[in-house]
């Protein structure tokens, strides 16, 4: 894993205490996802169920889809660009290095790829449809059989996103009850002694 270190007179006792934690924008990053991500999953299961507010749960899905891609993207370009990356812990072995690499990547695609294959869907229903306080107009005439295949790629990328999340939240808290070797403590957004 990259690293990088901040080294500038006067903070060297503070990159000290932060050598092996994440920076404060990537842990906010973070966890504004897991937010939007909770939020997607509750209103996608609210729709399910159906109701009278189905209408104002689509907009509030799609708006938040949306915002999710924007964090996301903004998360990816921040991590290659500015983060400080902590290194695995030495007493971590290869493969299971290369499976968190593997877990992560999967992860931004995911949180990338979810919020377009429903936003393609939509477009191929041929209507408009709410998105935050706008109505978005009808842009592309209606092909059943395209929204479809996009509903389906997106109800398929729901349930991997929720398997990947899952292995990466086992694998959190495996490190930081079984192990204790300090990563889940790296992403937490308070210090642990």
């Amino acid at each position: 894993m990259r690293t990088r270190s901040w080294t500038m007179d006067g903070v060297g006792d503070q990159a000290r205490t932060m050598a092996g934690r994440f920076d404060q924008m990537s842990i906010a990053l973070h966890w504004l996802t897991v937010a939007l991500v909770i939020e997607q999953v509750t209103t996608a299961w609210l729709l399910a169920r159906g109701g009278a507010y189905v209408a104002a749960l689509l907009t509030l899905h799609r708006s938040m889809g949306a915002l999710t891609w924007i964090v996301v993207a903004a998360r990816i370009g921040w991590r290659h660009y500015f983060a400080y990356l902590p290194p695995f812990p030495e007493s971590m072995p290869r493969l299971q290095r290369r499976i968190a690499k593997l877990n992560e990547y999967g992860l931004y695609a995911l949180l990338l790829l979810q919020p377009l294959s429903g936003l393609a869907m939509m477009l191929f229903r041929g209507r408009s449809f709410g998105l935050f306080f706008w109505q978005v107009p009808t842009l592309l005439g209606r092909d059943f059989g395209v929204s479809e295949f996009f509903r389906s790629l997106h109800a398929f990328g729901a349930w991997g996103l929720l398997a990947l999340i899952g292995l990466h939240a086992a694998a959190a808290l495996l490190h930081g009850i079984v192990l204790r070797d300090g990563v889940l403590q790296r992403m937490l957004p308070w210090k642990v002694c």
